[in-house]
């Protein structure tokens, strides 16, 4: 008999994308689903839509709630769900029709406990798809709990997102998502890989991570840096369960300090009286022998460390004289992702 998969959508202001992300599901040749629609207040016709689906397709469940934000949606989803699998799915992404297909079959192959599909960054006329490490055609990376552990904090291989991957429904129960907070994953993601025994990529790209014009570059806010304070709880947590990638973690947050300073210097409107930027400085001076300790081996990240601690400004200098060093071609252009140019509009 079929294993069934739940599929849980939180939805908010997506009307003009919510259908090409449901049809997706609808369309998947593995059918043994319950798709879980959750309406978190929207203002839009997104409410009238799903209801409108759920009238035809007996697999979907409706859900309306107050708005609450992703994580509380995501939690009010998982109340729902019966599947022997889990899978996340946003509401302006979409999927391939044989994602889940493949990623049930490479679970049963494999005995796996969650398996990772790879994704295109989907832009309105092109896609991109991040072959740096990867082709397409690889086999499956096959990862123990302490290799998965080392990925997830290293950030290039496993990322922290929820979606794109297919979990064994046990595994994330009574593991909520942490409510009122941007990047809400980086919260939950590491609990959950701790249950996990073994975890499977597969390379190629299953899903569409739909990019919208309104980039972090221009819209960005204070709250963006709630990523900072889920690294620093996740870090506690490395120290604690897995001592051997503290100089990882360090890496990570201190690479995330460095670019959210930056961007509060692009941004000094928002950050008044220059409050944010001290706390982030005063965080990396009051961690410097971690810090110092963690980036020996990386000499580009041991670089902009020691320019930052002498003043972040000499730092962003250094940064700024690279960028246009290679745009002149003088210094090497860092590896590009594959692009793929579509003849129509997304």
């Amino acid at each position: 008999m079929m294993q069934k998969v739940s599929v849980i959508v939180p939805i908010y202001k997506v009307e003009k994308y919510l259908r090409r992300c449901v049809d997706s599901i609808l369309e998947q040749t593995y059918t043994n689903l319950e798709i879980i629609l959750i309406n978190d207040g929207s203002p839009d016709q997104c409410g009238e839509i799903i209801e409108e689906y759920a009238r035809k397709d007996s697999r979907i469940i409706a859900v309306h709630k107050e708005n609450g934000g992703l994580s509380d949606a995501r939690n009010v989803g998982i109340t729902f769900v019966t599947g022997d699998f889990t899978l996340f799915l946003d509401s302006d992404d979409w999927l391939e029709r044989n994602m889940i297909d493949t990623l049930i079959e490479i679970s049963q192959t494999y005995k796996a406990d969650v398996v990772q599909s790879a994704f295109f960054y989907a832009y309105a006329d092109h896609l991109l798809y991040d072959d740096r490490l990867y082709l397409k055609d690889d086999p499956p990376l096959i990862l123990n709990n302490q290799e998965l552990m080392y990925e997830l904090v290293k950030n290039d291989v496993v990322k922290n997102f929820a979606w794109g991957k297919l979990y064994r429904t046990k595994l994330i129960n009574g593991l909520p998502f942490k409510k009122g907070v941007l990047f809400e994953d980086v919260f939950w993601a590491h609990h959950v890989m701790k249950r996990v025994e073994k975890y499977v990529i597969v390379h190629q790209p299953l899903c569409y991570y739909f990019q919208r014009d309104d980039s972090i570059v221009a819209n960005y806010s204070l709250e963006n840096l709630a990523i900072l304070e889920g690294l620093k709880e996740r870090h506690r947590f490395v120290e604690k369960y897995y001592p051997d990638l503290v100089n990882e973690s360090y890496k990570l947050i201190l690479k995330t300090c460095l670019t959210h300073y930056n961007m509060l210097v692009l941004h000094r409107k928002k950050d008044y009286k220059g409050i944010q930027k001290r706390k982030i400085r005063s965080f990396i001076m009051e961690n410097y022998e971690g810090f110092s300790k963690a980036v020996q081996r990386d000499k580009q990240l041991r670089q902009q460390f020691r320019l930052f601690t002498i003043h972040p400004y000499i730092n962003i200098s250094f940064l700024t004289s690279r960028k246009l060093l290679r745009k002149l071609r003088l210094l090497r252009q860092p590896a590009d992702l594959e692009r793929i140019e579509l003849s129509y509009r997304v």
